[in-house]
């Protein structure tokens, strides 16, 4: 590897950028795409793959054959409302290998008694999250029920390129979130990232199996590649 391409591929790391070594297997020429180069690059559709599977590896194109060595920022899960499910969600996040941020300044309830598995942060959203810098490889998680709480997160949230924004509620609760959203100048397409009711529908009831399907619905957004809007 070229001292250039190491250099470069530290200072992305540090940034928390994605980018990928591409190894030409026959000539043994090499290329470092960036992210936001991938779209123009030959093998976008394969980088891309690599990608949000987290997985280096040989692939087969058109061009020839070439090996992709991925570096992929390690995925954070930021969850405002150190609630029951808030436990659970940290242990399970911790057994994948993911860091959990948890936010909320009731020092009550964001104790490492009760996280042990978690950073914790005993500040309003609005304090905590510009020092976290949410970014493409975290997901946002609003628990509390609480307006006063979790507004001023999901209004970060939704003003970043993070990958997944989830919020617990009713339908009906998540009605009237989106209508104080929707007043504070956020706009249709926005407010349709928030998945809500959070989670995929496994019928869940306790504080553990909530957690276990939002951290399902997190890891499908993170791997599974999105699906293209009718009629493109």
């Amino acid at each position: 590897m070229k001292a250039a391409y190491l250099q470069a591929l530290n200072v992305e790391r540090a940034a928390r950028r994605a980018c990928v070594l591409v190894t030409d297997l026959a000539q043994g020429a090499q290329r470092l795409v960036l992210a936001d180069q991938i779209a123009a690059d030959p093998l976008h559709e394969e980088i891309d793959t690599a990608l949000r599977m987290g997985k280096s590896g040989m692939v087969e194109h058109g061009t020839g054959r070439f090996f992709l060595t991925v570096q992929a920022p390690p995925l954070r899960i930021v969850v405002v409302g150190a609630v029951h499910v808030s436990q659970a969600l940290a242990s399970m996040a911790h057994l994948l290998g993911h860091r959990v941020i948890v936010v909320d300044p009731r020092t009550a309830f964001a104790s490492k008694e009760r996280f042990p598995d978690a950073d914790l942060m005993a500040q309003w959203p609005d304090e905590a999250l510009p020092v976290v810098g949410i970014d493409r490889y975290t997901a946002f998680v609003a628990l509390t029920h609480d307006p006063k709480i979790d507004d001023p997160g999901l209004a970060a949230a939704l003003q970043s390129d993070c990958f997944y924004v989830g919020a617990l509620g009713s339908r009906k609760t998540h009605a009237k979130r989106l209508d104080r959203l929707a007043a504070a100048g956020f706009g249709p397409h926005q407010l349709a990232r928030i998945h809500a009711p959070i989670g995929l529908d496994i019928g869940a009831v306790s504080p553990a199996e909530i957690a276990l399907s939002i951290m399902a619905e997190i890891t499908a957004a993170q791997r599974k590649k999105p699906e293209r809007p009718t009629g493109s």
